[in-house]
């Protein structure tokens, strides 16, 4: 086997991914303290063309430096909105019609595995703080909340890590088939 070079990875310049069909998932960041995971989210989010990331409270708004280590660029490809209040963002959203799923540790979590998004609705994923988590009066508001199953002696994952693997399950889920 080869590496493939980046020439030949046959990937979308920036105003081809501006056009694409996007995937109808929506990333919401709930008061993210690491730049470095902000950055991730962003990176990830353009792999999988994500409709848009929306960055809330505390969490840093390109451009900065240290989001820009770790996005790539990819700042530049998905759209992305900074708002003040998460629950207000969530409200809009149920508004027009996006299920709301926190990504969480809560009684009667549903495993993510066990989840099954309809191709019908656009989701937005709710990812929350690095030590507390998905703030309570989102849970609340939340149509569903997911969890990652794990098995190890750690309870949580890094907040990158769980949006790299939400997004490629649902994505997964949604699209049976590479593009």
């Amino acid at each position: 086997m080869r590496k493939l070079k980046n020439s030949e990875l046959d990937r979308l310049d920036i105003s081809e991914f501006k056009q694409a069909e996007k995937s109808p998932i929506i990333i919401v960041l709930d008061n993210i303290r690491s730049l470095n995971n902000i950055g991730s989210v962003f990176r990830t989010s353009d792999a999988f063309l994500i409709e848009k990331i929306y960055l809330c409270g505390i969490t840093a708004k390109p451009p900065h430096n240290d989001i820009r280590k770790t996005a790539l660029g990819s700042t530049e490809t998905v759209t992305w909105e900074y708002a003040k209040n998460t629950i207000e963002v969530i409200e809009k959203l149920k508004s027009e019609n996006v299920k709301i799923c926190a990504i969480e540790q809560v009684e009667n979590a549903t495993m993510l595995n066990d989840f099954k998004p309809q191709p019908e609705n656009k989701h937005a994923f709710v990812f929350g703080n690095e030590v507390k988590g998905v703030s309570q009066d989102v849970v609340d508001a939340s149509d569903v909340v997911l969890e990652i199953p794990q098995f190890g002696t750690k309870h949580s994952l890094n907040i990158s890590v769980s949006c790299g693997v939400v997004v490629w399950d649902v994505f997964a889920k949604l699209k049976k088939k590479p593009i």
